[in-house]
This record gives structure tokens, C-alpha cells and sequence, in this order.
């Protein structure tokens, strides 16, 4: 879809799309308060500024909106949380698709203890990372403090909910996958 497209939408299909890039609501209000955007450059500038508007309660809505790394049982789950978000994750998780049991497991098993540590989701931006790749960077932010841990995650939920905005703008997100309503998809077929 392109930001023109995007633009044409009603307002609750726009907040649909931005929820699929950042599971925050109050982000999602605020990039939405500042369109329309001039350019792709711009659309990003929103982000940011949202972003750094964000409070510890807004990170951590954000995080739960990803599953674990290497869970794809929970990405299959229609009920899941991240139903919504299952094709874009399982895209980004594409690197632990091949991993061998091994080190699934061991990923499940650090993502549990990550998960009693830090009270949320380990979050990485797995594009283009292996699952030994994430797996050792989960061993390496283990044993953050609380507060470092929370700012790296949302580093890496900035990352990629910076790639989740070009991949809307350059249309991997259709209108069905994208969760448009049918108004919402109906204009952005015309």
C-alpha cells in the first residue's frame, strides 16, 4: 500500500495498520494525531516522536504484542494475542524456522527464564538473524539490570516497527493481511 493509500483509509483501518506495526495504543493515537504525512521520512519522524513520548506501562503493552522468539505454536493460535501479527512475526522469525531442537529448546527454555526475570517477552529484531544468532543475544541481555533490559528492548521494538512501516508502505501487507475492515480494503482496491 503506499502512504497515499494508507492516508485514504478510514480512521480505524489506518489504527488497524499502525497496530500491526506497534501494539501500543498510545502510539498508535499518537502517529495517528500526526498524519498526514508528507512522505515515507516523515511517517518514520511520527514514530519516533511517539516513541519518545512512550512510558515503561506503553513498552511493555508493545513487547506483549510479540510472541516468544521460536514459539510457533503460539503464532499458529487464532485466539493468540498475536493472531493479528502471526504472518509479519513468522516472517521476522523466518531465522528460527530451520533451527534443530536443540536449540529450540534452548530458546524456549531462556525465554521462560528472560520472562521471569524482566516480567515481558524478550524482544530482538529477528530479521535476518539466525536462531543461534537470537539465542545468543538473549544469553548476553539475561543478566541486564531491569532498567537496561527495558530500554535494549525498546530499542529493538523501534527497529522493528521501523521495518514493519516500510513493509506496509511497500504493500507485503494486503489488505486482508493487514486486518483492514471492508471499507478500509474496498478503498484501497480503488
Amino acid at each position: 500500500m503506499s502512504l497515499a493509500g494508507w492516508h485514504d483509509l478510514d480512521d480505524d483501518a489506518r489504527r488497524e495498520t499502525l497496530h500491526r506495526c506497534c501494539g501500543c495504543r498510545r502510539w498508535v493515537e499518537l502517529v495517528s494525531a500526526a498524519a498526514p504525512f508528507a512522505d515515507a521520512a516523515a511517517f518514520h519522524a511520527a514514530a519516533e516522536a511517539a516513541f519518545d513520548r512512550l512510558d515503561r506501562d506503553d513498552w511493555l503493552e508493545s513487547f506483549a504484542h510479540h510472541p516468544r522468539i521460536g514459539d510457533v505454536a503460539s503464532l499458529r493460535e487464532r485466539s493468540s494475542p498475536h493472531a493479528a501479527t502471526a504472518d509479519i512475526s513468522t516472517r521476522e522469525q523466518a531465522g528460527a524456522a530451520g533451527a534443530s531442537d536443540e536449540v529450540l529448546r534452548a530458546l524456549a527454555d531462556g525465554n521462560a527464564r528472560y520472562h521471569q526475570r524482566f516480567g515481558h517477552v524478550f524482544l530482538v529484531c529477528a530479521t535476518g538473524k539466525t536462531a543461534e544468532q537470537m539465542l545468543a543475544l538473549l544469553a548476553e541481555r539475561i543478566d541486564n539490570p531491569p532498567d537496561t533490559e527495558l530500554a535494549l528492548a525498546a530499542g529493538e521494538q523501534r527497529k522493528i516497527t521501523h521495518i514493519r512501516i516500510d513493509g506496509l508502505l511497500r504493500g507485503e501487507a494486503g489488505a486482508h493481511s493487514a486486518g483492514l475492515t471492508r471499507r478500509g480494503a474496498e478503498r484501497v482496491k480503488k
